[in-house]
């Protein structure tokens, strides 16, 4: 035999043996279940698989006879064998149920240790109570400020209080208390009036000693006193415009009573007479025979000239188009083009007010009660430490936000907005509010129903300028409120 063919024939058994030997470590993983199962009484070893394979024995001196004999197995208790383990095999565990993920159930705040409350008094002048309460168990440091309508000044302050300049443009007043536990200190203030008769409206907030994060708030809105209502004295009947209507109206059905039974009248004389006087030669002298009657001559109907039925047209017809070019001229004169759309997608009426005054919109009752704003690249308390842009500054709003409706409600900071001169505006600086709540991501869970919170919005603007306007809304659809700031 030539050296190729040996060593050729001597490859392919020493392949082939390599791959029985890798099949061959199966074997014991399935020998111990097999042997601790029962062997099925079906499965008998046939002879014709006992046989070994030609191609392993049929050459001496290969490669084949030093390796251990790997046939004494038989196949059949190998199927014996792997037939336990497919049915002891584990089944793999099935998919869980599609479940919904759980909703997000609003973090629970803590109420705060301080509350306040403003109450506005009946006199001539604007008088503000502020009422605060320590409902903690021990002593707190607090700074109280007021923030005062634009254009007017305080002209009494209670005992510890000073009036001050704001970071924004309004003046405040403001008290550094120390409150007992479980007590009641009452502020009070007077004002000057912008405008005789003209309401005031002047939040109150408590904050924690460094004046950084506000405790609560308190808003009040004064009226002046209505003044005593005049004695109307009574009319006389003739000088009462219904009656003078009413009697107007019976003169002229009298006057066409008159006149028609004139008319009347008139006619009937005129025919008597043209009877009496009949003319020809027989007249006055009877006759046996009927007279015949003349016919009477066919009497024209009168008709208005043209020219009258023309000019009542044209008239009329100018009439009809100045008063819908009237009406036109005065819906487009009532289109404000810087109001938010309140109808089509958007949910609610969108309305605007000054600080202090609550505003609702869809979800969300907002209320701003004030603003102050630091200076470019300050670093504050507030901001957590962390110093501004250098081009820009950092305005804090705090503001008190009440879900008014039943259920929970989520709200985002992007769509928050403060509003620079010349229209450009800002979202909140979610990083820097952050950090002024201590920080909590406020915007992260939503609001429970019914509740209420205050809390400081920061917004980061450029320029020198303070923000014109505040928008907030409670989400993507919602017409939102918009406050005006001093």
């Amino acid at each position: 035999m030539p050296a190729s063919t040996r060593h050729h024939r001597a490859l392919a058994v020493f392949v082939h043996c390599l791959g029985i030997l890798a099949a061959v470590p199966a074997l014991p993983a399935a020998a111990p279940e097999a042997a601790a199962a029962p062997r099925p009484p079906a499965v008998t070893p046939q002879p014709a698989a006992a046989t070994p394979r030609p191609t392993t024995a049929a050459t001496p001196g290969s490669a084949a006879a030093t390796l251990p004999p790997v046939t004494s197995t038989p196949p059949p208790v190998a199927v014996a064998a792997r037939a336990p383990t497919a049915t002891a095999e584990p089944t793999p565990p099935s998919a869980p149920p599609a479940v919904a993920p759980p909703a997000r159930v609003p973090a629970s705040t803590p109420p705060p240790p301080v509350t306040v409350a403003v109450a506005p008094e009946s006199s001539p002048a604007p008088r503000y109570r502020i009422h605060v309460r320590n409902v903690g168990n021990s002593p707190v440091d607090t700074t109280v400020r007021q923030e005062l309508p634009p254009g007017s000044s305080a002209t009494s302050i209670s005992a510890g209080g000073r009036s001050t300049r704001a970071g924004g443009s309004a003046a405040e007043v403001t008290w550094r208390l120390r409150l007992p536990a479980h007590s009641t200190t009452t502020l009070g203030t007077a004002l000057t009036a912008t405008a005789p008769g003209q309401p005031l409206t002047a939040p109150a907030c408590a904050f924690t000693s460094d004046g950084s994060r506000p405790y609560d708030c308190g808003t009040a809105t004064w009226q002046a006193a209505a003044p005593p209502p005049a004695k109307v004295t009574e009319t006389p009947p003739w000088q009462r415009i219904p009656v003078l209507l009413a009697g107007a109206a019976i003169l002229l059905l009298l006057s066409a009573g008159l006149v028609w039974v004139w008319r009347r009248r008139r006619g009937r004389r005129v025919t008597a007479a043209a009877l009496a006087t009949g003319g020809g030669p027989d007249a006055g002298r009877g006759t046996i025979y009927p007279r015949p009657a003349a016919p009477s001559p066919a009497k024209r109907r009168r008709t208005p000239p043209v020219w009258l039925l023309v000019g009542v047209a044209v008239a009329v017809l100018a009439g009809v188009i100045g008063a819908a070019g009237w009406t036109a001229t005065q819906r487009v004169a009532a289109i404000d083009t810087q109001k938010q759309p309140t109808s089509g997608a958007w949910m609610g009426t969108g309305v605007s007010g000054p600080v202090g005054v609550p505003l609702r919109e869809s979800a969300f009752e907002f209320t701003v009660y004030g603003m102050s704003c630091g200076s470019a690249g300050a670093a504050r308390p507030a901001d957590g430490g962390g110093a501004a842009p250098a081009a820009g500054r950092r305005c804090q709003a705090t503001v008190g936000v009440r879900n008014v409706t039943g259920d929970h409600q989520p709200w985002h900071g992007q769509l928050q907005r403060a509003y620079l001169p010349g229209g450009r505006w800002v979202s909140t600086d979610e990083s820097a509010t952050r950090a002024a709540n201590l920080g909590r991501d406020v915007f992260a869970d939503p609001m429970a129903a019914g509740s209420r919170v205050v809390l400081p919005l920061v917004f980061t603007v450029d320029g020198r300028d303070p923000p014109r306007q505040l928008e907030l809304r409670s989400g993507v659809f919602s017409a939102g409120v918009r406050v005006d700031m001093p």
